[in-house]
């Protein structure tokens, strides 16, 4: 991951671990603090700064993700392009972008911001709980996959028929419908009228 001002407190001398901080918002949205990200995620949860990717492909289709097993937060299940937190002063656009980068391989397209959606969302399986301010993004996806697999275990493109059928059969994580109905207003825009979304 490349160090800028914002990055460069969350990396440790080889060899030591350091925490991640999540910045800490108001109902507003406006920054009041920081929190180490686990403690954040503990109910009742603190609520923080998050993002949401949505990208597509040229015929239209969502970019999905399954999250690798081994995550603390969500494993196996599935879920939107990417998501995650800026880190503390990093613009949730530029993390965004760089996290996409980091789990898939790829940098967005086109990518557009979608809007805020505040949501607390507790995941019943972790007992971990969500309470984010989240930054949602939409972009198109033109290049080829490499999918970091200690992040994700699976991708697929779908389109809307398809996810239907997908939520229907399979786990998605606990913001996933939450998030995407928020950023449809942006998602119809990008992919046009008759993509159905």
């Amino acid at each position: 991951m490349p160090i800028t001002p914002a990055t460069a407190a969350q990396h440790a001398p080889e060899g030591t671990a350091q925490a991640i901080l999540l910045e800490l918002v108001d109902e507003n949205g406006v920054t009041i603090g920081a929190a180490e990200k686990l403690a954040a995620h503990q109910p009742p949860g603190q609520l923080h700064r998050a993002f949401s990717v949505f990208l597509f492909d040229d015929r239209g289709r969502l970019l999905l993700q399954r999250r690798a097993l081994g995550k603390y937060h969500s494993p196996g299940v599935w879920s939107n392009t990417c998501c995650g937190h800026p880190y503390p002063g990093e613009a949730p656009f530029a993390a965004a972008a760089r996290r996409t980068y980091e789990e898939l391989g790829v940098s967005p397209s086109l990518m557009a911001e979608a809007g805020t959606v505040r949501y607390n969302h507790p995941d019943p399986a972790s007992g971990l709980v969500e309470q984010e301010y989240n930054h949602l993004f939409v972009g198109m996806v033109q290049s080829p996959l490499r999918p970091d697999p200690e992040e994700i275990e699976d991708t697929a493109f779908v389109t809307p028929a398809e996810l239907a059928e997908r939520h229907a059969r399979d786990v998605f994580s606990a913001w996933f419908m939450t998030v995407l109905d928020a950023a449809r207003p942006a998602v119809r825009e990008l992919t046009g009228d008759t993509s159905g979304w």
